[in-house]
């Protein structure tokens, strides 16, 4: 289908010329089955398509008929912040010329912003969305005519999958003629979810780019159509499979299962990849590497690495990274510039990121349980066939290649046959819910109770029996998790029976605006009861860091940390080493630890060696340390806690820049970071009377700052 022909579905012409502009002239297959099936005219669908094969356009499409039909407005639902950011960017771009307002959302989860309204497409997280519900934002009920839901397999997920399940079911409660639009490369059951949400099913295995899947082993690729290729090895396999496609002119995306490997890979392939760049490439790619290197005003060794790589044509890419890094290294990559990137699996979650060649060199990794409600062991697990599928999905760039190639590397004959059969001719695994367990549900059931859902038994019964879950097992499998769940915030009174309502008490409302686990807020309770002085900034630290909503450390030396308990206060019992708890307690302290020193102002390159954390770590670590010192100088306010008060309010701000007490006033300038602020304070601006005072010259004459940043500081400090 022509996509001129698209006017006669109701899509005006100046739709048309923007997708032409972006050089679509001709529908694919499956994106001219979903206009066949209905989707433009506001059937709910699923859509299992292939990467590139283009998903996302239909999704577009479905929002743009029902924009300029009235209909209503249009949320794109994604599972992570940088997939939000760069979806906002691509569709601002191509349709804010047509006069439609584009947003995004991804935070403030105690808040419902009236601006959102005033969106046509607003792109969110789904725990953006979740929140929004809860704070029954009345517009999501009256206003959204079509629902995104992108990357739907994230309802496997124990961590994400229980939310978007939840809010799916509570969005199609309160908007039953909302358009779901469901997208995924990879679901094995497809029709069941379709059949769930009552939609069409689109599945298809087109592709634009075909794929080729093998097993190389033995200097030879032994691919699944029965195909073979001979590989010239010339010492390390992997560099000659890197070599021989960037001798084609292609690019190269290696999958490793850690992130000291992606860093190793990337600078052993360095020198080679580097012998095949243009002068133009060495030059452009200089610029990136600087930009690399100053994305963080302390640059730690690892930033220092990543530069180097980039200047030769390589990359690694890894959740530990600031995410400016990653997305130098993305838009580099999509360019042309970055021949080669070396990345953990993070990257294949919904970025959009395409080779030639996909080498799969790790199909483990090791697991480690974040918290004592997890039954498993941590150990090394080998990653889900649906998760193989998707790292295979990146192979194959749409004009440029011809096909594209996912191969993944055994190290015997044996291992090359159970590849193949395991893995490459194996179907993705059904999805699975994951919501019927108390972990789950605490959140969502005092949601329900929260926000007027649902509050009697039958309501609660009948809003649980339309989830995926009871869909899947039955509503009498969740039903007896509600009932404990519900005993539980009785027991710790945020919810109370009044006739045959459960009610929300105070202390529930304010936990399920906080939007933090109900066990997370016992527990800061429990805390902030045992303050009698002035608590110091380790034990509130400790405090948050002892809640499930704190992702933990991994241990390393234990001896290390058991020399700490000693020097340092504590609002709860310290278990014994033979308890169970034990071990969860030293990565409770071992995170505060770290979390003191990013406050105590501790270089980042000696919070990264000792602690083993990168700039992405961190900064992901201490987004939510503030969130929760924030909410738990909510919970003192509520329990008139004040010795704690002014504490909480002191730490929430120096977690999030990473500063001493006496920075706090500077830090909330425009610009100003952890070592600009340092900066200004030792030449003696020590607060902002002192910069008020101070001409332009001298403010520019502060290490860090120059003429630019001195005028913006003048600025600031005047309209205060």
């Amino acid at each position: 289908m022509k996509v001129v022909e698209l006017t006669g579905y109701g899509l005006p012409p100046q739709v048309i010329e923007v997708l032409r502009r972006s050089g679509i002239e001709e529908l694919y297959p499956p994106q001219e089955e979903c206009i066949r099936r209905g989707i433009l005219d506001g059937k709910s669908m699923v859509v299992s398509i292939p990467t590139a094969a283009g998903k996302t356009l239909v999704a577009e499409l479905c929002m743009l008929k029902a924009l300029a039909e009235g209909r209503g407005k249009c949320l794109y639902i994604v599972p992570l912040r940088a997939l939000a950011s760069e979806k906002y960017e691509e569709f601002k771009n191509k349709y804010s010329p047509l006069g439609f307002k584009v947003g995004v959302s991804t935070g403030d989860y105690d808040t419902v912003d009236p601006r959102l309204a005033t969106y046509d497409i607003l792109v969110a997280t789904s725990e953006r969305v979740d929140s929004l519900l809860r704070h029954r934002a009345k517009w999501l009920a009256d206003l959204v005519a079509v629902a995104v839901v992108d990357e739907i397999h994230i309802l496997d997920d124990p961590g994400r999958g229980p939310t978007l399940e939840v809010l799916i079911t509570r969005l199609r409660q309160v908007n039953p003629s909302v358009q779901i639009v469901a997208l995924s490369a990879t679901i094995g059951n497809a029709g069941q979810l379709a059949d769930w949400l009552g939609a069409e099913l689109v599945k298809s295995e087109w592709r634009p780019v075909p794929l080729r899947k093998g097993v190389y082993y033995g200097g030879r690729i032994i691919f699944s159509d029965g195909g073979a290729h001979r590989v010239s090895v010339h010492g390390d396999p992997l560099l000659s499979l890197t070599h021989e496609t960037l001798l084609e002119g292609g690019q190269v995306l290696i999958f490793v299962n850690t992130r000291r490997s992606s860093q190793a890979v990337a600078s052993s392939l360095a020198e080679a990849v580097c012998l095949l760049l243009s002068q133009q490439e060495r030059e452009e790619l200089q610029e990136v590497a600087r930009r690399i290197e100053e994305a963080l005003d302390e640059p730690t060794q690892t930033c220092r690495l990543l530069a180097e790589c980039v200047r030769r044509g390589v990359a690694f890419h890894h959740a530990g990274l600031h995410s400016l890094q990653r997305a130098e290294v993305e838009r580099s990559f999509r360019k042309g510039l970055i021949k080669v990137v070396c990345a953990t699996p993070t990257l294949a979650m919904g970025v959009n990121l395409p080779s030639r060649r996909v080498i799969i060199r790790d199909y483990r990794r090791y697991v480690v349980p974040d918290s004592l409600e997890e039954e498993r062991y941590g150990g090394m697990e080998p990653i889900s066939v649906l998760e193989f599928h998707q790292l295979c999905g990146r192979a194959g760039r749409p004009q440029y290649d011809k096909f594209g190639e996912a191969i993944v590397m055994a190290k015997s004959r044996d291992e090359a046959e159970a590849l193949m059969e395991g893995f490459i001719n194996a179907p993705p695994e059904h999805i699975i819910s994951k919501l019927g367990v108390e972990p789950a549900l605490r959140s969502h059931v005092l949601a329900c109770v929260a926000a007027g859902y649902a509050q009697e038994d039958s309501s609660l019964r009948d809003f649980f029996s339309k989830t995926f879950f009871a869909y899947q097992r039955g509503v009498k499998q969740v039903l007896p998790v509600v009932e404990r769940v519900l005993d539980f915030l009785e027991r710790e009174e945020m919810v109370k029976r009044v006739g045959e309502k459960y009610v929300a008490t105070e202390f529930g409302q304010l936990v399920s605006a906080l939007y933090i686990d109900p066990l997370s807020a016992v527990r800061i309770r429990e805390g902030l009861k045992n303050i009698t002085t002035t608590p110091s900034d380790f034990a509130l630290l400790h405090m948050v860091c002892h809640t499930p909503d704190m992702p933990l450390l991994g241990l390393r030396r234990v001896e290390e940390i058991e020399v700490m308990l000693g020097e340092q206060e504590f609002l709860y019992p310290i278990p014994s080493p033979e308890e169970t708890a034990y071990e969860y307690f030293l990565r409770e302290v071992r995170t505060a630890c770290m979390l003191l020193e990013w406050v105590e102002e501790e270089e980042e390159e000696s919070i990264h060696q000792k602690f083993g954390v990168g700039a992405g770590d961190l900064r992901r670590l201490a987004e939510t340390a503030e969130w929760l010192l924030y909410s738990s100088h909510e919970l003192a306010r509520l329990f008139k806690v004040r010795k704690a008060l002014r504490p909480l309010r002191e730490l929430t701000i120096r977690v999030r820049y990473g500063v001493k007490k006496e920075l706090v006033e500077l830090v909330q300038l425009r610009g100003i970071g952890r070592v600009r602020a340092r900066s200004l304070y030792n030449a003696g601006f020590k607060k902002l009377a002192d910069i008020r005072k101070a001409t332009e010259a001298e403010l520019a004459k502060v290490p860090h700052l120059g003429p630019q940043l001195a005028r913006s500081l003048k600025e600031q400090v005047s309209e205060r």
